[in-house]
């Protein structure tokens, strides 16, 4: 169990924000030091709510993925309620919702892509990984995805995977990124 033991500050310059009372927060999966930068976070905002996507972020880059049993432990250490959380999480995208690949292929549908060859691009990815949209390859290496806009309209087709993208591709460039991918996976 992790427990963080920080004191918060109140902000400065606004007194009358109250920061949240620090209990002794016992987690399951948060570890103490995510529970540190959440609560780091939470004083430089003068309204709680404000705090609600980097709290999500940190729990996100953690654990890689977020669910109910992660919403509790992030409205015990924020002191906002978990559904609540759990509606932002929702809204995003950027957040999953269950466990994926180490890799995570986003192709971009959108117009500009689509009218570049986006679908045949999905579609290769599909056949050369053994998945379909929304799937994880059994060994946990990819996981594939469509995103409505990455903008890159002037390099399209493209995809983001994990936090880099990848514009003009070909099947050529997608066959020597996958395979650089499974050396390093």
């Amino acid at each position: 169990m992790a427990e963080n033991k920080t004191e918060l500050q109140p902000i400065p310059g606004l007194p009358h924000v109250k920061a949240p009372s620090a209990p002794q927060v016992k987690t399951r999966i948060l570890t103490a030091e995510s529970v540190a930068e959440i609560q780091k976070k939470m004083v430089q905002y003068p309204v709680r709510k404000s705090a609600v996507l980097p709290s999500l972020t940190v729990a996100y880059r953690q654990v890689g993925y977020l669910n109910a049993e992660i919403y509790a432990e992030l409205s015990a250490i924020t002191e906002i309620p978990a559904k609540q959380l759990a509606e932002a999480a929702t809204f995003y995208t950027l957040f999953p919702k269950k466990p994926r690949g180490k890799y995570l292929i986003m192709v971009c549908d959108n117009i500009s892509c689509a009218l570049c060859g986006a679908d045949n691009l999905l579609r290769y990815l599909e056949e050369k990984l053994g998945i379909k949209v929304g799937e994880t390859t059994q060994d946990n290496l990819f996981t594939l995805q469509i995103a409505e806009c990455l903008a890159g309209c002037s390099s399209a087709p493209m995809m983001q995977v994990n936090h880099d993208y990848h514009e003009n591709l070909t099947r050529a460039k997608v066959d020597a990124l996958i395979e650089g991918w499974r050396k390093d996976g």
